[in-house]
């Protein structure tokens, strides 16, 4: 039996055909059931106010209708007691109850349903729910100051009045409607429209019998254009192995075992700590014997165990956050919240820093504000309109990495950056963010020509809405997560990025030195006879080292892109570049800053690094390679065995130069200090040997050799100065003592004084 069309309020014939037609905004007020005004179901324009039972045969006065949205259904009826009637032509189906029958089903109704096929379906209807979301969460999210938006929007497993199944959320203010589509409902966008609430742009649906594992997305029509598209859902946790891109509804099961590395975080001074980063891209640090990814949790046990060995304090993971692509090494983020399905689950992530934790190793995390891809199914132009990025191309575009730049100055898009930020420290134990392009956030003309970019208010270039940003950033992250930090990967002069924002910083805990590393790598790529030339980019660092918490890289982004692996890098023959190599590394080791090294550097990797393979391990059984992985290892030990290398970096007091004058032989010397321990810091950067080379010391007594680059178990000559190194009361280089020493060529020796 059938409900004739012409039956129908007018009213609802109008909501019928825009719900038939998927632009209807109000579902929620059609579907469910609804008490039936005075005049509702009309036949042949007279008022009917009764409606004849089957089974009783007599008139019944009808006071409730409950309606169904089923597009594939043959038939369909209420908790098994009462038949829905379709209205002909359309996907709808009404039940018309009196008040009794009405208190005969359930509150949460359950609608069983036929389709074509023959099979037969039973869900609990999503219309009879109220909304979940509350006005504090909607007010915090307009104001982009709901820092932890992640358990509100997205989909979560819940139960609700004894009911279990999945609550979605989403904001898209620009839609007509918005859909939850997935394998449940044979990705049919008009089988779970979604609730809209008033102007706050959020729509919510609870879906009853949804669980952890089912596969999603949302499905939005934009109100102007009238186009559908579907989208994933921006707060997804998890995400389907690439090339698919579904979302995955996801609830947590690890249980953690980090309490005791969490609650050091409380008294963590990471300033007068030693920080030596291992920089990692996991998906071709290691490989599996067929050549596949190995999960997070292989990975935790052997990484863990290496970097033990070779003695660095923190990893530091190349974005992971999911992306489609894997030579954008995920710099090119489709799943914020979602850890990347190539190696496991976000369960398997949670295993990987836990393990790291309990090894007393931290976790940073490469995190990506700047820009975000144009894919079709991600952020980009989400409800149809501009929503994360901006409309004008002139802001809105990074033309040179072809994507999208985030809307700093929208409240909600903020919002979604924090919330982000804190999802990775709170929930994923991550100690710590390195921001990635910086400076592109920072500079409305970055990368761009006359023309090609808007002035800020005051007519000038810098950002104001991402300085802004910022400087949010780091003041949420710094209070509500003792002991993490905030690292910039900053190219320019921009003053004060890593002091407080109260002081009229940004806020970062700390920056990276990319003047260091350019001065230096150009340094180290000239011949030695053209090297006191350039003496000036070993001292000119000394000039602003203090100005900002400097982090001293040597990352991917020097390895790639037809620019050579580091040795490559090095001028000479084999022997002299892995000198080169060994004099570089402990440079950086020596020099006042925080560290970090790329994968693959600490042996001497000599092919240019590529995403698509794992790194060339068996190079560590060669002779000269071993070396260089040897005084790497040696150089982390050193440096995170001695307060005077670690104790003071971002301070004057902590680094005096003994001479850094003898650009003529290429020879620089310095003293690390704090108030309990000197070391003396002396290299040589040509193949030249010196013999009987007078060094100023700082003190008085007998000093003995830390380390020498050029040790035979390094790989070097094995030229150096042996046993204790006695000094003379002769002043030399404004220092009360002195001695003659060797300097091994290309070379670099850590003295200090002993009580021998």
């Amino acid at each position: 039996m059938q409900i004739r069309w012409q039956a129908l309020d007018k009213g609802l014939q109008t909501d019928l055909k825009a719900l038939q037609q998927g632009r209807h905004h109000d579902v929620f007020g059609i579907l469910g059931c609804h008490a039936l005004p005075a005049l509702q179901l009309l036949s042949e324009n007279k008022t009917l106010k009764t409606q004849t039972s089957k089974a009783a045969k007599t008139p019944r006065t009808v006071e409730w209708a409950v309606r169904a949205w089923l597009p594939t259904a043959e038939s369909a009826n209420i908790d098994g007691l009462f038949e829905l009637q379709r209205v002909e032509d359309t996907d709808l189906f009404i039940a018309f109850l009196t008040d009794k029958e009405k208190h005969q089903i359930a509150q949460h109704y359950m609608v069983n349903w036929k389709e074509s096929d023959g099979f037969e379906h039973s869900m609990v209807s999503p219309y009879t729910f109220q909304p979940q979301l509350g006005e504090l969460d909607l007010h915090l999210l307009a104001q982009g100051k709901h820092w932890q938006l992640y358990n509100v929007l997205g989909a979560h497993p819940k139960k609700i009045d004894g009911i279990s199944g999945v609550q979605f959320a989403v904001w898209a203010p620009s839609a007509e409607r918005v859909s939850v589509v997935g394998d449940f409902n044979g990705w049919h966008g008009l089988r779970h429209p979604m609730r809209v609430n008033g102007g706050s742009g959020v729509w919510e649906l609870f879906i009853p019998g949804l669980q952890a594992g089912d596969v999603y997305k949302f499905e939005i029509r934009n109100r102007q254009t009238g186009d559908s598209f579907t989208k994933v859902d921006p707060y997804a946790m998890a995400m389907e192995y690439r090339p698919a891109t579904g979302c995955i509804v996801y609830e947590s099961k690890y249980q953690w075992n980090d309490q005791a590395w969490l609650e050091s975080l409380s008294t963590y001074d990471w300033q007068k700590s030693p920080i030596n980063i291992y920089e990692v891209h996991l998906g071709s640090w290691q490989r599996a014997e067929d050549g596949g990814f190995l999960n997070y949790r292989e990975i935790a046990h052997r990484m863990v165990a290496y970097v033990q060995w070779m003695g660095y304090t923190h990893i530091e993971l190349l974005p992971i956050s999911e992306h489609p692509l894997d030579e954008s090494w995920g710099y090119q983020t489709t799943g914020y919240f979602a850890p990347t399905s190539r190696f496991g689950s976000p369960d398997d992530l949670r295993y990987f820093v836990d393990y790291c934790h309990q090894h007393h190793i931290g976790v940073f995390l490469d995190w990506v504000p700047a820009h975000f891809p144009k894919d079709e199914f991600a952020l980009g132009r989400f409800d149809g309109t501009a929503l994360y990025e901006h409309e004008d191309p002139r802001k809105g575009e990074h033309t040179e990495w072809g994507t999208y730049i985030f809307n700093l100055g929208r409240n909600e898009v903020r919002n979604f950056l924090i919330s982000n930020a804190l999802y990775w420290l709170k929930e994923l134990h991550i100690d710590g963010l390195r921001v990635d392009a910086v400076a592109s956030m920072l500079y409305l003309d970055y990368a761009r020509e006359a023309g090609q970019w808007v002035p800020n208010e005051h007519g000038g270039r810098e950002n104001l809405e991402a300085i802004a940003f910022v400087q949010a950033l780091n003041e949420q992250v710094h209070a509500q997560c003792p002991g993490a930090v905030v690292m910039a990967e900053e190219s320019t002069s921009w003053p004060m990025v890593s002091r407080p924002t109260w002081m009229g910083g940004l806020g970062f805990s700390m920056k990276w030195n990319m003047g260091w590393m350019n001065d230096t790598l150009d340094y180290f790529k000239n011949k030695p006879i053209f090297r006191p030339y350039h003496h000036n980019q070993l001292t000119f660092s000394q000039m602003y080292a203090y100005s900002e918490n400097f982090v001293l890289p040597l990352s991917h982004d020097e390895v790639v892109h037809l620019k050579g692996s580091l040795i490559a890098k090095m001028p000479g023959d084999d022997w002299q570049k892995a000198a080169n190599l060994r004099l570089l590394l402990a440079y950086q080791i020596l020099h006042p800053g925080k560290k970090l090294l790329f994968m693959g550097c600490e042996f001497a990797q000599w092919s240019e690094w590529s995403e698509a393979r794992a790194l060339d391990w068996h190079l560590c059984d060669e002779p000269l390679n071993r070396g260089v992985q040897l005084l790497t290892q040696a150089l982390n030990h050193l440096y995170k065995n001695h307060s005077a290398l670690y104790g003071c970096e971002f301070e004057r007091h902590g680094f005096e130069w003994i001479d850094c004058h003898d650009y003529e032989q290429s020879i620089l010397s310095f003293v690390r200090q704090t108030d309990n321990e000197k070391v003396v810091c002396i290299f040589n950067f040509t193949p030249v040997p010196r013999q009987n080379y007078r060094i100023g010391l700082p003190e008085s007594g007998r000093y003995i050799e830390l380390i020498n680059s050029d040790a035979q178990v390094f790989g070097g000559g094995n030229m150096g100065n042996g046993g204790l190194i006695h000094t003379d009361n002769q002043s030399w280089m404004n220092q009360a003592y002195s001695a003659e020493l060797t300097l091994p060529p290309l070379a670099a020796i850590v003295l200090k004084l002993t009580a021998e």
